[in-house]
């Protein structure tokens, strides 16, 4: 008999409610959009074999020590230590094909270590929006929706995003929800949708980015469908799979 049973949809707006939609059993998608998974987005579709990402500073300069190329950034700054930061714009082709990068945030590092627990942690963004929604209908999972938002604050760009993802999501009809976050980032996505450049310019972190003049990638970081590559967190490696499913 077919399972007509449909699949669990939740938003968390911010790791410090983490704990109270953790289960083992979801499928975790970590969005960051300014700018931690739009940037791990970037490296994967240009080329980069694997991302380490680590929560601590200290870990980075471990790393860094171990001779490995490290991209960390704390509120925006490129670490002294560190090769470059967290921009997408950072992520060509020319640095990052091939190699294994070790990679360290404010926000979204943390928030792929805290989900590592559930049966899979996978990266979203705007870049990846459609593929993602594919990949994530093709399995058979509860799946929570995790903004990384910023030092545990609400973040609006991060749950427009959701609201991208989770339209996608309920329009398959496989899925049902009874989670606030899901309706709240479905009605500010539904505002942003018909002007996402536009909408994006109210988000704070981008004012918080454009007073380093670090903003010159939100325009990018809301680009639709960059990228068809589906980056997930395994082993304590960042690596990325296509959104075709070949049944697993």
């Amino acid at each position: 008999m077919m399972n007509t049973k449909k699949r669990s949809l939740e938003v968390c707006l911010t790791p410090a409610i983490y704990d109270k939609h953790a289960k083992d059993e979801n499928i975790v998608v970590v969005i960051d959009v300014l700018r931690a998974t739009s940037s791990i987005c970037t490296a994967f579709a240009n080329g980069v074999k694997c991302l380490i990402p680590v929560a601590t500073v200290e870990e980075a300069r471990q790393k860094k020590e171990a001779g490995y190329t490290v991209a960390s950034e704390r509120d925006g700054y490129v670490l002294d230590f560190a090769d470059f930061g967290n921009s997408p714009f950072n992520f060509t082709a020319e640095k990052v094909a091939g190699k294994e990068i070790v990679y360290s945030t404010t926000n979204g590092t943390r928030c792929i270590h805290m989900a590592s627990h559930s049966r899979e942690v996978v990266i979203g963004s705007f870049l990846n929006l459609s593929a993602l929604a594919e990949y994530l209908i093709g399995q058979d999972a509860p799946v929570l929706i995790f903004c990384a938002s910023w030092k545990d604050r609400f973040s609006l760009e991060d749950t427009v995003c959701a609201g991208a993802l989770a339209e996608l999501l309920l329009a398959s009809d496989k899925y049902e929800t009874i989670c606030d976050a899901v309706t709240a980032s479905l009605d500010l996505w539904s505002l942003a949708k018909t002007n996402l450049d536009k909408y994006s310019q109210k988000a704070a972190q981008k004012g918080r980015l454009a007073s380093k003049g670090l903003d010159d990638c939100i325009g990018f970081c809301h680009q639709l469908d960059f990228t068809e590559l589906i980056p997930y967190y395994a082993d304590g490696v960042l690596q990325a799979k296509s959104k075709v499913i070949n049944g697993e």
